[in-house]
């Protein structure tokens, strides 16, 4: 199995519902996005995938939510934005267009992250 690995980052504020502590006010972050994409066969370029249409793909995803308030678009309205159900949205959008998606970490500081994968 071969896999290649891109991060990417976006900045958004959010606050968490249903949370008892100081993640229940408005607050922000400085999110980094790990994507790990696996094929167990390379393209005849010998690629799993090329680089830059993985980062075109991740950034269409992101601009989405960069230097947005996460708790107003549609899909956080219902799911509480937290760091686990940022990388499922992120995984689930980005799994229309590349399939061979394994993993998305979403990292909302050095050293706390949640990863999302099927």
């Amino acid at each position: 199995m071969f896999s290649v690995k891109i991060e990417a980052d976006f900045s958004s504020a959010h606050n968490l519902r249903g949370y008892k502590g100081k993640c229940e006010e408005l607050h922000g972050h400085n999110w980094k996005v790990e994507l790990v994409a696996s094929r167990e066969k390379l393209d005849k370029a010998g690629m799993v995938l090329d680089f830059k249409y993985l980062k075109e793909e991740l950034k269409k995803i992101l601009e989405k939510l960069d230097h947005k308030y996460l708790n107003k678009i549609p899909y956080f309205v219902k799911v509480n934005p937290t760091s686990e159900n940022i990388a499922e949205y992120i995984y689930n959008n980005i799994k229309r267009k590349v399939p061979c998606v394994k993993s998305v970490t979403v990292w909302e500081n050095s050293t706390s992250s949640a990863t999302y994968e099927e």
